[in-house]
This record gives C-alpha cells, sequence and structure tokens, in this order.
C-alpha cells in the first residue's frame, strides 16, 4: 500500500466507537472467507475497512486479544463458519464454545 493510498484511507472520521464497529465488521467479513481464519492479517482486516493496520492494532491490541474478540463475537452471532474454521485450527475461543454450536458450526464444513 502506497502512502497515498494510507492517506486516502485515512481521511474518513469516525466515531471510535463506530469505527471500531466497522473494523470487527472488516475482520468477520475477512475471517468468513474459505481459509480466512487461518490467513487473517491486520493488513488483511485493514484493507477491508479502509484504515491503516496501526488503527486495527490501536483499537484491538495484539493479533491474540484481535483474535479472541473475533471469535467472541462469531460465537455470540452464531458466525457458524467461522467457528468451524476456528475450531479446525484449534482456537481456543471455538473450543470452549457452547456443545450445541460446535456441533452446527461441524456441520458447515461438511455441507
Amino acid at each position: 500500500v502506497s502512502i497515498a493510498e494510507k492517506y486516502a484511507m485515512t481521511r474518513r472520521r469516525l466515531i471510535p466507537a463506530d469505527r471500531k464497529s466497522e473494523i470487527l465488521t472488516a475482520a468477520i467479513n475477512v475471517a468468513s472467507r474459505p481459509g480466512g481464519w487461518s490467513t487473517l492479517t491486520r493488513d488483511a482486516v485493514a484493507r477491508e475497512a479502509q484504515c491503516t493496520d496501526g488503527l486495527v492494532s490501536r483499537y484491538f491490541g495484539t493479533m491474540l486479544a484481535f483474535r479472541r474478540t473475533i471469535m467472541r463475537h462469531a460465537i455470540k452471532v452464531d458466525n457458524l463458519p467461522i467457528i468451524a474454521q476456528g475450531l479446525a485450527a484449534g482456537d481456543k475461543c471455538a473450543i470452549k464454545a457452547a456443545p450445541d454450536i460446535k456441533a452446527r458450526a461441524l456441520n458447515t464444513l461438511a455441507g
């Protein structure tokens, strides 16, 4: 990403809570793609959210903390494809999900 592209991405100002929500939505979009959980990066989320990777870090901290937030959100809203990818990757939050949610998530892999 060039400096001009980064500048263009940072020009749109939002209320911090709205921006954080927008970044989380972008992360869910990236993680929902086939293989998205295993290849999830700040840069990919930043491109999707049209912001800088530094802003992703500012709102969510480390990648481990960011992944936990994403998985907890996926479990909360029953995003079964992300939960299934997390289970396949051995994600601790996904493994701790309720048994019925894990079963439904794994069924999405078979279907």
